[in-house]
């Protein structure tokens, strides 16, 4: 018995209580990009999904005591084989019920039509925003947390046209996020009566865009957007373009926000100015509180999502009255959305009782999260600016 209580003690803490409590542990994906181009990003995002699997594994509620244990993979945010083989191994050797994740739309495509279909495996991610994500076949096996970028090129042009920017100049990481969010930008910002002077792909990894910021140069505007990573390409233009006197304003959608980014450049990034998903609703200042609590950076990019989509794994489960994806994939909309008890950040094992009793309940979450569509947050934004090294929020819309 001594063996076996030093045994368990080895293991992590969900673990030990599943043992404790007589249950096997469900245990659930969380497969993102801890190498690669948002890898800064990443951690916090995790342990924001960490986070909810923590709350309700300590309140006993979801069916009856089962607990649930996390598994991490690297999706590596830009290799589609490396993701696909990562979340193969999360379903086949791992045997997890389901996957928060993953994070760039690339590879999350490519895992939805790889490995969660042929398996029957539901996915939530956090920040995959590619609108062809929209419509992609999917069974029903999966939901975002995040919204379209076909919004988010909508509420950047409006940035843009209230800022007096008349003509810029667009730079994108050439993927299918960056190709997506560029044509959702330049359609947008066009129709509003501005100009796209150059749409121009860049690639990550490179050592030298003294090329690519030429071009863009060339090309002129009053601002240079940056569809890119924060960690790879993206920053790389932002530094080429400041070293060269291309550009000395940037305007940066959402895998451009992160703290890293500041650091890496300096004071050449004040005044730029961006877009990510976000919001100032009472469950996002609810949300902060707790992720303050548990280490998680105060403004963590795509955190506050992470948590919602974890969350809503687990309440579609207690719907279900079943781990299996096979049940809950038809509970998500339901527990995500009215009619049913409003639910926030910290509430998780409230809401589980409610459904245990049969009633009903409205996840609005961290994120006013309201599914629509093809399941996808309808979307909420937080606009942000760059002022002494720091990224500082100007407003909500």
């Amino acid at each position: 018995m001594k063996k076996l209580v030093l045994a368990l003690a080895a293991t992590t803490m969900l673990t030990t209580s599943a043992f404790a409590a007589g249950h096997s542990p469900v245990k659930l994906g969380i497969i993102m990009g801890f190498t690669g181009p948002i890898e800064s990003l990443t951690p916090d995002m995790a342990a924001a999904a960490e986070l909810a699997m923590k709350e309700v594994s300590d309140s006993g509620a979801l069916l009856d005591g089962t607990m649930v244990e996390p598994v991490r993979a690297d999706s590596t945010c830009v290799d589609a084989a490396a993701a696909s083989s990562a979340a193969e191994r999360l379903i086949t050797s791992d045997g997890v019920a389901a996957i928060v994740g993953a994070d760039c739309s690339g590879v999350t495509g490519a895992v939805l039509q790889n490995v969660a279909r042929p398996n029957g495996i539901v996915m939530i991610s956090p920040s995959a925003t590619s609108p062809a994500l929209s419509d992609a076949e999917d069974d029903g096996l999966f939901f975002r947390t995040a919204p379209s970028d076909a919004r988010q090129g909508q509420v950047l042009a409006d940035v843009l046209i209230e800022k007096g920017v008349k003509s810029a100049a667009l730079t994108y990481t050439n993927n299918d996020y960056g190709k997506g969010l560029a044509e959702a930008i330049q359609s947008a910002f066009e129709a509003k009566g501005g100009e796209i002077t150059i749409s121009a792909a860049h690639e990550d990894g490179k050592g030298d865009y003294s090329a690519e910021v030429g071009a863009l140069a060339q090309a002129g505007g009053d601002v240079l957007i940056v569809a890119g990573y924060l960690d790879q390409g993206g920053k790389g233009v932002i530094q080429g373009a400041l070293d060269t006197g291309a550009f000395d304003t940037f305007v940066l959608p959402d895998g451009m926000v992160g703290d890293s980014l500041p650091e890496a450049i300096g004071d050449g990034l004040n005044g730029s100015y961006g877009t990510i998903a976000g919001t100032d609703s009472p469950g996002g200042a609810t949300f902060n509180e707790l992720a303050s609590a548990a280490g998680i950076k105060e403004g963590a990019s795509y955190a506050p999502e992470s948590y919602d989509a974890a969350a809503l794994i687990m309440l579609a489960m207690q719907a279900a009255g079943s781990t299996e994806s096979s049940a809950l994939k038809d509970k998500v909309m339901d527990v995500a959305n009215a009619p049913g008890e409003k639910i926030y950040p910290g509430e998780l094992a409230k809401a589980l009782q409610i459904l245990k009793d049969g009633g009903e309940v409205d996840y609005v979450g961290a994120t006013a999260v309201e599914l629509i569509g093809g399941g996808e947050n309808a979307g909420s934004y937080r606009q942000i600016l760059v002022q002494d090294g720091e990224i500082t929020t100007e407003q909500y819309r």
